[in-house]
């Protein structure tokens, strides 16, 4: 078949090769730039790894910041929540923005690795880039937060403020957070796969997709980790709820959200995309060279 059939008449060269330019890319270049990514990750040293987490759970500590301070000086009314919820981005664009090592970022870039090249190798690459990077994100959270309510610096109000956030990620059960976390994993992992193609908007794809998570009170185990800790540090919750009713329930959803369901999807799809028999590529092409 003619490539040629079904165009616009009478476009220029020029004007074909600006149609062309201003194509998005296909979803497998999209894969392709993601799984690098991955891969350049799960190279990286534990050191690497682990100060980049570490940084990257006390930037978090801007989520709870931003809405602490919002929820203080805004009347306390649902619109009052729609417009505090925008500061809820904040943790995520210092983050990613920084280049910083987020866990559920992980969930996606450096799975896509894993499965096109399945081996026990990368499995135990992934394994050891997300303990570390898990560990170091929880190490973070647990400090800004036990910072931010030791130290003289929020008023009475807004120290109210953080506490009325956590106890709100802790009106959840366990079926909740675990049913949340996997939306708020599926759609970090949507947004991974949006920036690529996207690159100029990266911050409003960030705060597109954050602030709604906010608006959804999805759990995400990273910025809950820092609203329910600072409520075990002021006494108001136990360790054992922390760990046990938000934080296993949560991450669990978390992965199977961004790993089990949006990379799965996505790489199958991939795979079906480009998994012809290289013969019938061959004859496809020969054909075409044919028609022409």
């Amino acid at each position: 078949m003619n490539n040629d059939e079904g165009k616009t008449p009478g476009l220029s060269a020029d004007e074909q090769q600006e149609v062309s330019k201003n194509q998005p890319p296909r979803a497998a270049v999209l894969h392709e730039i993601i799984r690098t990514q991955g891969d350049t990750e799960l190279e990286r040293s534990v050191a690497a790894l682990w100060w980049s987490a570490l940084a990257a759970g006390l930037t978090m500590g801007l989520s709870l910041m931003a809405m602490g301070l919002f929820n203080s000086r805004l009347p306390d009314a649902e619109t009052g929540k729609v417009i505090a919820s925008l500061g809820y981005c904040a943790g995520f664009l210092a983050v990613i923005l920084a280049r910083q090592q987020l866990f559920t970022e992980n969930t996606l870039t450096a799975v896509l690795p894993v499965m096109t090249k399945p081996t026990l190798s990368n499995f135990a690459r992934l394994l050891r880039l997300w303990g570390v990077v898990l560990v170091g994100n929880l190490a973070g959270t647990l400090l800004v937060s036990y910072v931010m309510l030791h130290l003289p610096i929020f008023d009475s109000k807004t120290d109210a403020a953080f506490l009325d956030i956590g106890r709100k990620v802790m009106e959840n059960d366990v079926k909740q957070m675990f049913s949340k976390g996997i939306v708020s994993g599926w759609m970090i992992a949507t947004m991974v796969w949006m920036i690529p193609s996207m690159e100029s908007a990266k911050m409003w794809i960030i705060i597109l997709i954050t602030y709604l998570m906010a608006l959804g009170d999805f759990t995400h185990i990273v910025v809950g980790s820092v609203d329910v800790s600072y409520l075990v540090w002021a006494g108001e919750a136990s360790w054992q709820e922390f760990w046990l009713h938000f934080a296993g329930p949560t991450l669990v959803g978390n992965i199977v959200g961004g790993s089990f369901i949006f990379a799965l999807i996505s790489h199958a799809q991939i795979r079906s995309d480009t998994g012809k028999p290289p013969e019938k590529n061959e004859a496809g092409r020969a054909d075409r060279q044919k028609t022409k």
